[in-house]
């Protein structure tokens, strides 16, 4: 049977119309009957920005279906952090739940449909804030179910809802008292873990880092919630490169194969933190060695964690 997407989907966009075209295209093939777009301003001492959002924001005009298109442009340039976090402030505002892309993230075609019916499944279950789409184990499958469940709410291509994003802040205010009360070692336990994310939620906090996704992860620990990761991976990130805003460099998360999830989906019996599947993200994607790595080892120490 055909599958019919009726879930409403949010493409963020900036200045590079040759990705956002690529995203585009499956998303046309997807057919929402909602496309929310949201796009940064051309920033002021960048000569190409003009026409390059400009061409970015044209390939929209392409829709050929039925589709309610809903626009959150800006002429003046907010950056990373402020942008997008006010983009999906919108996005969640104007619908309940949403799939939403950035313009270098390529979805495999059963990506949508993985996340609709997730998002149908767990909308009313609080223990759960985020479906993500990309999967980082390099083919280590996590038991014999169609995903698990981590800790870890990335965001190349994902899904959520409104109930989840509600309360979500771009400025940590509540980090100094979570730091104070010392709730990241009761929360990951092994210092490795306090001191390299106390590191990253510092400098988030200090106006340090120009991004808005190590907060969704904070937002999410600080209310328990877990993340559903696929496991087989349904994203690729194609916008590696001198002109990304973080992704500058090449390396092997960039361009990850894709493959289908199968239908219908084997769900987990029970909602429990694949540890073992964190645990390698923890060493692969984060660098972090165990039991003790030193300099993270002292951070924690040095922030009082």
């Amino acid at each position: 049977m055909h599958f019919q997407l009726k879930t409403p989907v949010a493409l963020i966009i900036f200045n590079r119309p040759e990705t956002t075209s690529r995203v585009f295209e499956e998303i046309r093939k997807a057919r929402p009957p909602v496309l929310l777009m949201v796009a940064d301003g051309p920033r002021p001492n960048h000569s190409n920005d003009v026409e390059q959002c400009a061409k970015a924001r044209a390939i929209v005009e392409q829709v050929d279906w039925d589709c309610q298109i809903r626009k959150n442009y800006l002429d003046v340039n907010l950056g990373c952090r402020r942008r997008v976090s006010s983009g999906l402030d919108w996005v969640f505002s104007e619908v309940e739940e949403a799939i939403v892309l950035e313009d270098d993230c390529l979805p495999h075609p059963t990506f949508f449909q993985f996340c609709e019916e997730l998002l149908q499944k767990y909308r009313d279950d609080d223990r759960i804030g985020h479906i993500g789409g990309v999967n980082f184990q390099f083919g280590r499958r996590r038991g014999p179910y169609s995903y698990y469940f981590s800790r870890y709410t990335h965001i190349w291509g994902w899904a959520s809802w409104r109930r989840a994003w509600n309360e979500y802040d771009p400025n940590l205010a509540l980090w100094p008292k979570f730091k104070k009360e010392k709730r990241l070692r009761d929360f990951l336990g092994a210092p490795s873990l306090v001191g390299y994310w106390t590191n990253i939620f510092e400098k988030v906090y200090q106006h340090q880092i120009d991004t808005w996704d190590y907060q969704w992860t904070f937002h999410c620990w600080t209310r328990n919630r877990l993340a559903i990761i696929p496991n087989t991976n349904l994203i690729s990130n194609i916008g590696f490169g001198e002109d990304a805003t973080h992704t500058v460099r090449k390396d092997k998360f960039h361009g990850m194969e894709t493959e289908p999830v199968i239908f219908p989906l084997f769900h987990p019996p029970s909602v429990s933190r694949d540890s073992v599947a964190d645990r390698y993200t923890e060493t692969d994607h984060h660098g972090l060695r165990f039991p003790v790595n030193v300099m993270y080892q002292f951070k924690s120490l040095f922030y009082g964690m």
